[in-house]
């Protein structure tokens, strides 16, 4: 096998969250050369045996023209791999194992407080948020920085809705927001493979974009505990690690916020985290991904394909330095 600026995969995640000591020896030479990581981790790793059983929700689809980037016309990666091959280091840093380990998660009583420089913090319930906006279909690619892809059919709604109903006060810049801290219910925050809890942020006009949401559903259904129930953000231009799942707190604030990837290595995940094929993540190249369920690899494209939609927000930015 030839040399190739793909990443391996021994070097997708730190090494020390990198699969179990069996995976490991399972895998060989194989982990030290260019694989998909798709192909790699579904044949070194027990399949899960838990399916989808969430609710089946309401989700308006209205029509919208290409430009507005809220639909993408790519075959849609399946409901099986969409839930059974995810990063949730709450649960685990096994992919094929989050569903398993997830699945007695539950979300009754989820409050979500939305606050800082606001006109009307507020707390919300669920039904709070389900009666803010009509749900929506978006149909998005999702780029992981570990130069994996999937084109996901969301349900939600436009994070403007919510962030215009508490009415963000001039001085306002970033928002930021924070997963559920709860070790008994999420066994992976016992470890100390991340700071918890998970918290990310996004500059207040990237929030403000139509394209940034509040996912609650995909493929029709309310989200799975493995990707993020009962809310979670979702950006598609960004890599997915921006897309913070099982939200319950949102707060507007004037600096930059601290964010969990950012600040366990500065040098390797950004706050911008804008997909990008010209900046190499330090271990691997980020000029191709691997979209599961397809054989060979792609070219990613710039701001994952939104650049239309999105490019204006960073005019003038040195994106190499603001990564």
């Amino acid at each position: 096998m030839h040399a190739s600026s793909d990443p391996p995969s021994s070097e997708i995640t730190p090494e020390r969250v990198y699969l179990n000591r069996r995976t490991i020896m399972k895998a060989g030479l194989l982990a030290a050369t260019t694989v998909g990581t798709g192909w790699l981790y579904h044949r070194l790793n027990a399949p899960s045996t838990s399916t989808v059983t969430t609710a089946q929700i309401d989700v308006a689809r209205p029509a919208a023209s290409p430009a507005s980037g809220f639909r993408v016309e790519e075959p849609q990666t399946s409901l099986r791999d969409i839930t059974h091959y995810n990063n949730f280091y709450e649960f685990t840093t096994n992919k094929d194992a989050v569903a398993d380990a997830a699945a007695h998660f539950t979300t009754t009583g989820w409050m979500v407080e939305v606050g800082g420089l606001v006109g009307r913090p507020h707390t919300f319930d669920l039904d709070d948020l389900r009666k803010l906006a009509p749900v929506e279909e978006r149909i998005y690619r999702m780029r992981c920085v570990e130069a994996w892809s999937m084109v996901i059919p969301w349900a939600g709604y436009s994070l403007a809705h919510l962030l215009r109903r508490v009415e963000p006060l001039g001085s306002a810049r970033y928002v930021a927001m924070q997963t559920l801290l709860d070790p008994p219910r999420m066994p992976g925050q016992k470890t100390d493979v991340l700071p918890w809890p998970y918290m990310e942020g996004l500059r207040l006009d990237e929030a403000m974009h139509p394209l940034t949401i509040l996912a609650s559903g995909l493929y029709g259904r309310a989200l799975p505990p493995q990707d993020g129930a009962p809310l979670r953000l979702v950006v598609p231009w960004k890599y997915g690690f921006k897309g913070i799942k099982s939200i319950v707190k949102i707060t507007l604030v004037e600096a930059q916020p601290v964010t969990t990837w950012s600040a366990a290595a500065p040098a390797e995940y950004g706050f911008y985290a804008t997909v990008n094929p010209t900046v190499d993540h330090p271990r691997w190249s980020q000029a191709t991904e691997q979209r599961i369920g397809e054989l060979g690899r792609r070219k990613t494209l710039m701001f994952n394909g939104y650049t239309e939609q999105v490019g204006h927000l960073y005019a003038g930015m040195d994106l190499r330095k603001f990564f």
